[in-house]
């Protein structure tokens, strides 16, 4: 009989770096009782869902080789031992080294050739360093340690007597019996909205196409026909997903001609028309210039500053994001901008010594003077505004208008974005607001917040901003969208994209209100976007039941004023993310993080970058440990149950 036996349902990256996390710690701390971890998905073990390798090689990450990694490095504030590993471009650099593996296709070895520190790599690519990394694990395990692995759906979480836990799979003769059990879930699925059932229903009753908020790679779009209108709302990284499986995913290319990227159809292609609120797409990434692990250093959201945002927090105080910590993210937006713009003028000295300046700065006016000592006009100078809606002081007279200054918007961000994201002075500064991310975190999670900031400034506000500023595409993508729109395969329809359902016509109905004359008719509607995470609303079968049995509960934010503020999310205790029913308890031996958390956490579909002290491994290794613990109490005999019962 095992003395311990250990759950993980969900094993894309984070459930991936938790079993590492478990195997580096049952190592360290040189424990000998035999110990059963069983791992669990229902797509497959280490990539998950959203990393399998067998989707399409036409969607790229979004995040260069070199800042992928599951292993922990010096950088990372945890407990357990550091056990490095190698990053994806690592480990893709050793598949082109030996240039033959019979578990990879040609494909999978030439894209490990032809593959930068730098460069994008395909979803399926970052699975098959996924799988890798599970397959090393498993083939090192210490002999007391075995891993078990079911590719299957849970359905269903129990309490047992004596401290154990009860997992119902799906499909299985069998039913697990576990000591712990952590949950990284990844995205999870949630029902439509009123709206979007509306909609789904409006297109059902007239034999019409919708597809509401959902992952582009799990969705079948055989049926779309050549040639016909369709219409994506939404301009994030899902229309990106959409317009390569739309173009190049239906034989269509991309060459180069006279320097000049042109697209040449395959006629195989719909005619796109996207459009969304804000009517452009999001930035896209500067070029990396900060290898692997390089970072914006805060001037300002400092280990000092964030003490004292918790410090009052403790004191009972709820934090207010835009008058408390927006303007400290603006002055370092604003610090690495300047910094930028005077070194690409002048010299590294000048801007070093405006920054020991700029860091004293209390006011408006003692920036716009410091500004003018140093040489920067005032058309140069920082406008949240001008960036967040560079379209706001144009006059458009007609939608072509608005196409021709599009392109040039367009291009002018391409450019950019190659500049690189140190030496260019916009991506720079908005490179920082990923940079920052952990900071922010840090100031904002577990109900850092006052209710009401966190819904209206942070959920309402920053949190769409940032994405538009600092997670959009790759500069490829960017240059693709140029040529699909001068080659007529793709149109935009401008600020604030308005849907309508035309029972008359049976169609549904797309334009933006400055060009009302220019509607768009189509059979086919797809939400180009995520669905949001809200636990409330799952359809994923084991948080139904966990939250029908009130045996989890969503995040609840209370203010001092009465107001609350239900996140969505999925409630934990501080690290290390006990689960907490819905009378308030935390659960001893259950646990979660990653997506599901979102509301507790904050942004955290961000992945696991070396170098940078990722949180996700502080975290994964807070619940190994956590979880090892229980190994102190096998000698009471209250760990000998068998691990697996037959139905």
């Amino acid at each position: 009989m095992p003395n311990l036996s250990v759950g993980i349902i969900g094993m894309g990256p984070r459930g991936l770096s938790l079993l590492e996390r478990l195997i580096a710690n049952i190592n360290s701390l040189s424990i000998r009782q035999e110990i059963i971890i069983h791992v669990i998905d229902s797509n497959s073990i280490g990539p998950g869902k959203v990393w399998r390798t067998d989707q399409s090689k036409h969607l790229l990450a979004n995040t260069v080789a070199s800042q992928v990694t599951v292993f922990t490095d010096e950088s990372v504030d945890c407990e357990g031992p550091i056990v490095p590993g190698p990053s994806l471009y690592d480990w893709a650099k050793y598949l082109a080294y030996i240039g033959f593996d019979e578990q990879y296709d040609e494909e999978i070895i030439k894209e490990a050739q032809e593959l930068q520190p730098d460069s994008y790599p395909t979803r399926a690519f970052y699975g098959h360093y996924l799988r890798w990394v599970y397959k090393r694990l498993i083939e090192n395990l210490p002999s007391n340690i075995k891993v078990y692995s079911h590719v299957t759906t849970a359905i269903g979480l129990d309490d047992l007597p004596i401290g154990k836990q009860i997992i119902y799979l799906k499909d299985e003769p069998k039913y697990l019996i576990v000591d712990a059990v952590a949950l990284s879930l990844g995205h999870i699925e949630v029902a439509l909205t009123d709206k979007e059932k509306e909609l789904q229903n409006f297109a059902n009753n007239l034999g019409l196409y919708y597809i509401p908020p959902s992952n582009p790679s799990d969705i079948c779009l055989d049926d779309i026909e050549p040639g016909e209108p369709v219409i994506l709302r939404g301009l994030g990284l899902n229309f990106f997903d959409y317009m390569a499986l739309f173009t190049t995913g239906r034989g269509g290319k991309f060459v180069r001609k006279e320097g000049k990227l042109k697209y040449i159809p395959s006629g195989k292609e719909p005619r796109l028309y996207a459009g969304s609120r804000r009517g452009i797409p999001y930035h896209a990434r500067g070029e990396n210039e900060k290898g692997a692990f390089g970072r914006h250093q805060p001037l300002f959201l400092t280990n000092s500053t964030i003490k004292h945002f918790h410090e009052k927090v403790e004191r009972g105080e709820k934090i207010n994001f835009k008058e408390e910590v927006w303007p400290l993210i603006t002055k370092e937006v604003k610090s690495v901008y300047y910094a930028a713009l005077i070194s690409s003028s002048d010299c590294f000295c000048k801007s070093r010594n405006f920054l020991a300046e700029y860091i004293n700065v209390s006011n408006e006016d003692e920036e716009k003077n410091l500004l003018n000592k140093f040489g920067i006009s005032s058309d140069k100078w920082w406008d949240w505004d001008k960036i967040a809606y560079p379209y706001k002081d144009q006059k458009f007279f007609n939608k072509r208008d608005f196409d021709k200054w599009l392109i040039n918007y367009l291009y002018n961000d391409f450019f950019n974005a190659k500049g690189g994201n140190v030496s260019n002075p916009l991506k720079a500064a908005l490179d920082a607001l990923r940079d920052l991310r952990n900071e922010i975190r840090l100031i904002v999670d577990y109900g850092g917040l006052n209710a009401k900031s966190h819904k209206d400034d942070l959920d309402g506000w920053y949190t769409p901003l940032n994405a538009f500023l600092s997670i959009g595409p790759p500069a490829s993508r960017i240059e693709e969208m140029i040529a699909l729109l001068e080659a007529g395969v793709l149109e935009i329809f401008g600020p604030n994209m308005t849907v309508e359902c035309d029972s008359k016509n049976r169609c549904f109905k797309a334009y933006s209100p400055l060009f009302e004359n220019n509607i768009v008719e189509a059979k086919y509607l797809i939400e180009a976007r995520l669905p949001s995470t809200n636990i409330n609303r799952t359809t994923n079968p084991l948080l139904r039941y966990l939250l029908e049995t009130g045996q989890c509960s969503s995040f609840v934010i209370s203010g001092t004023d009465g107001s609350r503020y239900d996140t969505g999310g999925l409630a934990v205790t501080n690290s290390p993310s006990r689960i907490i029913n819905s009378k308030g308890f935390p659960h001893p031996r259950r646990f979660a993080i990653g997506v599901p958390t979102e509301g507790v956490h904050w942004v955290t579909f961000a992945g696991i970058r070396p170098g940078v002290n990722s949180v996700t491994l502080s975290e994964t290794d807070a619940i190994a440990r956590e979880i090892l613990r229980l190994t102190e109490d096998s000698n009471d005999g209250l760990l000998s149950i068998s691990e697996e019962v037959l139905c």
